[in-house]
């Protein structure tokens, strides 16, 4: 696994001049559906958009107006993911109006488009297929499971328009799309941990739990699913098997599952004492509910995706207490913005005053975005230079407030890594907090409490 722990400059790139149009071949092989948009459904953020008006009107730049189009899901099942956009984009809009971006010694002004995917790959692909020719932005930006960002960033890579995208692993954004290290993607790039990590942290939990090593799996049939629970030699069967933990697999089920029957009865028979998985929110409630009905109750439950949020493990009542997750971002990572230089504390607490509402992990990343954006637009030779962005990116290093980003020490072409550590929920249906509880990956991120086995 590579490792993020050493020191790095805050930016090393390489500036190229020159500028790339959409292509015609990749805007003809797009056009058909950019056409075929329903006006009734709209995906343009109304507050975004005012707000990024405002900012173009009140800048005052020198150089022309930069477009960058914000694609992620807002709404539908993955909507968890996108409850840090407004204030994230509005935050960022107030940024752009009093700074703009300077490149090349002249300043130019920032819009934002937001669009929402409505948790639908299709329709991610029209959303990126609008900002691309109709909206003709300059930089795209997406985030949240590579269900959002790999049909968004196939779209920009067949038009030349650069892309950065992060909230999914990174194997199912790279080789879910066909990614080849030896062929790298021109015009899209990509930060985030991988499977390696969440196989670390998740081991490392287990660990301080005594169990009989026989894991339930629930995997979806979805791209991180697949990626997942893939019998590869990097999937998880295979990653835990050679710590002598015995997989119980009843094989991939359908996002929208109703009935988790047969599932928990294989785990029961097993008797299988760990929960894995990585399913959408809703879906793992419905199960979560049928186990505690049908008596099924490992000692340890670590969930990717589905327990992210406040509001999903809200969703849980009292039965949420102690269940595990990945943690990518936290009030206590030791990580600033190179933007504004909040702390993740303090973004986590302007966020919290903005909103009333309980941080959430996505805050960090979706604001690294626009510091990685800013980074890759800063090193170029005028707003219209895409090919000064790719190629800024292709060897940038930043010091994000979600962790350190080096575009240059892999694992992959196109891809960056950040820290991942590991948290249990604590609390009831009065209130849950996500305690970082598993730190063997990254000891710089502070832990909050111990591994502590389910009621």
């Amino acid at each position: 696994m590579t490792s993020l722990n050493g020191e790095f400059g805050r930016r090393t790139v390489i500036r190229a001049a020159g500028a790339a149009a959409i292509t015609a071949a990749g805007a003809s092989a797009l056009a058909g559906c950019a056409d075929s948009l329903d006006d009734s459904a709209e995906t343009d953020s109304p507050v975004a958009s005012d707000a990024a008006s405002s900012a173009a009107s009140e800048g005052g730049g020198t150089g022309r107006t930069i477009k960058i189009g914000y694609v992620s899901p807002q709404t539908g099942p993955l909507a968890g993911f996108g409850e840090a956009d407004s204030f994230v984009v509005a935050a960022m809009t107030t940024y752009f109006a009093e700074n703009g971006v300077t490149i090349a010694g002249a300043r130019s002004d920032v819009e934002i488009i937001v669009k929402d995917s409505q948790s639908d790959s299709a329709l991610a692909a029209e959303a990126a297929t609008e900002l691309v020719l109709e909206d003709t932005v300059d930089l795209v930006l997406v985030s949240s499971t590579p269900d959002t960002v790999n049909p968004v960033a196939d779209v920009c890579e067949a038009n030349g328009v650069p892309c950065i995208s992060s909230v999914a692993p990174w194997q199912p954004a790279f080789f879910g799309r066909g990614g080849d290290p030896e062929s790298p993607f021109l015009w899209t790039y990509h930060f985030f941990w991988g499977l390696e990590d969440v196989q670390a942290v998740f081991l490392d939990m287990w660990s301080q739990v005594e169990t009989n090593k026989t894991a339930a799996s629930l995997w979806p049939n979805d791209p991180d699913g697949n990626a997942w629970g893939s019998s590869e030699p990097t999937g998880f069967p295979a990653v835990i098997g050679e710590q002598d933990y015995t997989t119980i697999d009843p094989g991939f089920y359908a996002n929208g599952t109703q009935d988790f029957t047969a599932q928990i009865s294989a785990f029961k028979d097993a008797g299988a004492e760990v929960l894995l998985g990585v399913p959408i929110p809703p879906d793992f409630t419905t199960f979560w509910n049928q186990a505690a009905q049908q008596g099924f109750t490992p000692k340890i439950a670590t969930i990717g995706k589905a327990l992210l949020f406040p509001s999903a493990i809200e969703a849980l009542g009292d039965s949420g207490n102690n269940l595990g997750t990945e943690v990518w971002w936290s009030p206590t990572h030791p990580f600033s913005s190179s933007l504004t230089g909040q702390s993740a504390e303090e973004l986590a607490q302007a966020f919290t005053d903005e909103t009333g509402q309980q941080w959430t992990q996505p805050i960090g990343f979706v604001h690294a975005l626009f510091e990685v954006a800013v980074a890759a637009l800063s090193a170029t030779t005028s707003p219209d230079d895409k090919e000064g962005v790719v190629s800024a990116l292709s060897s940038l290093s930043l010091d994000t407030v979600c962790g350190p980003l080096d575009w240059t020490s892999g694992p992959v072409p196109n891809v960056a890594k950040t820290p991942l550590v590991g948290g249990q929920w604590r609390g009831d249906a009065g209130g849950y907090e996500l305690i970082v509880v598993s730190n063997s990956e990254f000891p710089e991120i502070p832990t909050g409490g111990t591994v502590e086995p389910l009621a």
